[in-house]
């Protein structure tokens, strides 16, 4: 297939290039007369499941396939925006503002071997030529392709171009994609759940972080401290403050792309004196994230809890432990603050909730997935008390069984109590925090949790009460009584655990 015109245009994702492209590209340069812009799209992005190569490596395996194609190519990175249907119309002055080239269809063809997108560039009066979408064409697609990366097919290897094969065995990219694509907790952006609003999440957690760090701060060993789901980095800017810490290595690991990139840019704008903070996004229970016996302490705040729910529960935290185990050395430290479960989680008891509080629906909505974040909360906010706890039984990830009682109280496990009245106001994230579970251990279960995988519990981890909570959020709407009618003291509902690795180890 031959064209005169000057450009063509190949918007996509790029993260695998194929022999077919190679020779659908040639074609359609006419022998080298025409110049191929590479649109690479989601530039932005990396270690997602959509996303698993960084852009930097693409764009070294596009320029390498340039030049042992003889194809002459520009490169363009088009960051990722929310959908639209001008999507097309953005990556065109996204080329201009980074090129100078005005992409126009006189002068220009476009390679796009999805309808969709193809669409949007023949509404504009562009012709498109198909690539694997052409008819008659069975060639593989590059996504195809990569997934066989994912499987451990050794056949993507034939299909793929040489210069990807070798960008690919020189970063070691193919064990990425395996652990990215494969990883049963991360969504396909890069974070643990769609429907987080960062924002409030960031907020929360930063008003939070220096009551955090002076809890945990006695503890901390020099050396290389690791903070796992850090967050936006909010602990770390309080230890790269402590003077005692100065020459200590601090690391922030964070799967939640938006955070990891916040982390990122206040690196670069100097918030942080250390010259030795680093950020990495990645999930560990991917695969290791530092070597064995290498890190002396490691911090986790507001994490466990999450793993355990998006994740295999128990399997899930215990192959995480035994991750931090690993790379913790002989003598270190791990430091973890988070939500913990009654200690008779599964005893039942009565509850007793207001209803005097908000709206009390005839039953509870079953379509609130449907709805935008904002009429979530709006709905969720509105209910009493009483109601809100019928909503979350359906909204809720973990079964939730109870008995309406004629007295007006709920018969229910301690457990499910408890998660539902420390979550009863999230209505900014409902449907994310309702994928949460925080009473799934109780203090107990981590003791032998730790012990199993080879960690030794410090006389300093004790199971805690949130009073300010108890006190402002739920004493105020719910009393909660033994089955003789006998009111019962609030549980604990968090932990500091501090775990050690024996010197002999």
């Amino acid at each position: 297939m031959s064209v005169t015109r000057r450009y063509v245009l190949f918007p996509g994702r790029h993260h695998l290039l194929t022999q077919f492209q190679a020779d659908y590209l040639q074609r359609l340069a006419d022998d080298g007369a025409a110049t191929i812009v590479w649109a690479v799209t989601s530039a932005n992005h990396e270690n997602t499941k959509r996303n698993p190569i960084p852009y930097h490596r693409r764009e070294a395996a596009i320029e390498r396939f340039s030049v042992e194609t003889g194809l002459r190519s520009v490169v363009v990175p088009i960051f990722d925006t929310a959908p639209t249907d001008r999507f097309a119309q953005v990556t065109l002055k996204t080329v201009t503002v980074a090129t100078g080239i005005d992409l126009t269809p006189e002068n220009t063809l476009v390679a796009c071997s999805t309808p969709a997108v193809a669409g949007l560039y023949a509404e504009l009066g562009f012709t498109i030529a198909p690539v694997e979408d052409a008819p008659g064409v069975s060639a593989e697609r590059p996504w195809d392709v990569l997934l066989k990366v994912a499987a451990g097919d050794d056949s993507w290897r034939k299909l793929a171009h040489p210069a990807t094969v070798d960008v690919f065995d020189r970063y070691g990219l193919p064990a990425v994609v395996r652990s990215v694509v494969n990883d049963p907790v991360v969504g396909d952006e890069g974070g643990l759940t769609a429907t987080r609003d960062y924002r409030t999440y960031v907020e929360a957690f930063a008003d939070a972080a220096t009551r955090k760090w002076t809890a945990v701060r006695q503890y901390v060993q020099p050396g290389r401290i690791v903070d796992i789901g850090c967050g936006a980095g909010a602990v770390l800017e309080l230890a790269d403050r402590d003077d005692t810490l100065h020459e200590s290595d601090l690391i922030g690991v964070e799967v939640a792309r938006h955070l990891y990139q916040e982390c990122v840019h206040k690196k670069a704008q100097g918030v942080f004196r250390n010259a030795n903070v680093y950020f990495y996004q990645r999930n560990v229970l991917g695969g290791a994230v530092l070597p064995d016996r290498s890190v002396d302490t490691t911090l986790t705040f507001a994490l466990t809890h999450e793993i355990w729910s998006y994740g295999q529960q128990r399997a899930s935290l215990l192959e995480f432990a035994r991750r931090i185990h690993e790379h913790t050395v002989p003598g270190g430290v791990w430091i973890n603050s988070d939500v913990c479960g009654p200690g008779d989680r599964n005893r039942l008891i009565d509850l007793r909730l207001t209803s005097e509080d908000g709206s009390n629906p005839a039953s509870p909505r079953t379509d609130l997935a449907e709805l935008s974040s904002a009429e979530v909360t709006a709905y969720v906010s509105g209910l009493s008390t009483r109601a809100r706890l019928d909503q979350f039984a359906v909204d809720f990830a973990f079964p939730v069984e109870f008995t309406a009682r004629p007295d007006g109280t709920v018969r229910i496990p301690f457990g499910p109590a408890m998660d539902f009245l420390t979550r009863k106001d999230y209505v900014d994230n409902w449907l994310s925090e309702t994928h949460e579970q925080f009473c799934g251990l109780d203090f107990g279960d981590w003791v032998e949790l730790l012990a199993e995988v080879g960690f030794e519990l410090d006389a300093a981890s004790h199971p805690i009460r949130n009073d300010w909570v108890i006190d402002n959020r739920i004493a105020p709407v719910a009393s909660i009584a033994d089955l003789d009618g006998n009111p019962l003291d609030w549980p604990t509902t968090h932990a500091i655990i501090v775990a050690r690795r024996p010197h002999n180890t």
